[in-house]
């Protein structure tokens, strides 16, 4: 069984006056893919926020509780949180690439945290994370052209080799595929399960047979609350909780 990665226990979180989360309790396990789901509102966004403290930066947000990463606090006040958003990386619902080449991307930040000491071995991190992301053979040949240029679907590739390139531990998708077309979410979709040879992966999504097709467990969040968690087949065929049987039978959304 893979040990457990990241630890939510007794989770509140408060934007100003509104209670947005409350009591959350979650195991995220190691190499899997864990989906959120539930609909628009109940929090899978701002939960997946607080993974890696992005929630720090809005002014109103107040946060309880403690989430462990490898059993250490990542809300501890000695704990750097730069050094969380490189260990726990960041994919966003629209690809939003830098105004660089597809090269400069990538190495900007290796460069930043000083992963890479060479030409050399800048060079070959490059590659490595692109072909990580299936996107270097069709990029190979226009290396130093803007990333800005690539099609949408390449773009959210190119923006998954850019947090490959730090070396993350748990990376993080906000609907990656609810801006793409069928072809580039299945390309998507099929790296996601790759990836997790290597990375943990927390996704939100909207698509309740993406979650069922990708991932190994689900997390229901409905008002605030996290309903029921666990393995995904078992929760598709056997919810403990009606609110779960109805929202995943299509009864409301």
């Amino acid at each position: 069984m893979s040990k457990i990665k990241m630890q939510v226990n007794k989770l509140d979180l408060e934007y100003g006056n509104k209670a947005a989360l409350k009591n959350i309790n979650l195991d995220i396990y190691n190499k899997n893919i864990t989906a959120l789901i539930g609909p628009s509102g109940c929090g899978k966004s701002s939960f997946l926020r607080c993974l890696n403290r992005m929630n720090d930066l809005i002014d109103k947000a107040r946060i309880s509780g403690e989430i462990l990463l490898d059993d250490k606090n990542i809300y501890s006040k000695k704990t750097d949180e730069v050094l969380i958003r490189r260990k726990v990386g960041m994919v966003f619902q629209r690809p939003n690439p830098f105004p660089k080449t597809i090269y400069e991307n990538i190495a900007y930040a290796p460069r930043v945290h000083n992963i890479v000491n060479s030409k050399k071995k800048e060079q070959a991190l490059v590659e490595d994370s692109l072909k990580k992301a299936h996107l270097w053979d069709e990029v190979k040949d226009s290396l130093h052209e803007m990333g800005t240029a690539l099609s949408g679907g390449q773009q959210q590739r190119l923006c998954i080799a850019r947090t490959i390139a730090v070396k993350p531990e748990v990376i993080l998708m906000d609907e990656p595929t609810s801006a793409l077309d069928p072809i580039s979410t299945s390309k998507i979709e099929e790296l996601m399960i790759e990836l997790k040879k290597d990375f943990t992966i927390v996704i939100v999504t909207h698509n309740i047979q993406q979650a069922r097709r990708i991932s190994d467990r689900m997390a229901f969040f409905y008002m605030g609350k996290l309903v029921e968690s666990g393995k995904t087949d078992t929760l598709f065929d056997h919810p403990e909780q009606k609110d779960t049987a109805d929202y995943l039978s299509g009864r409301y959304g």
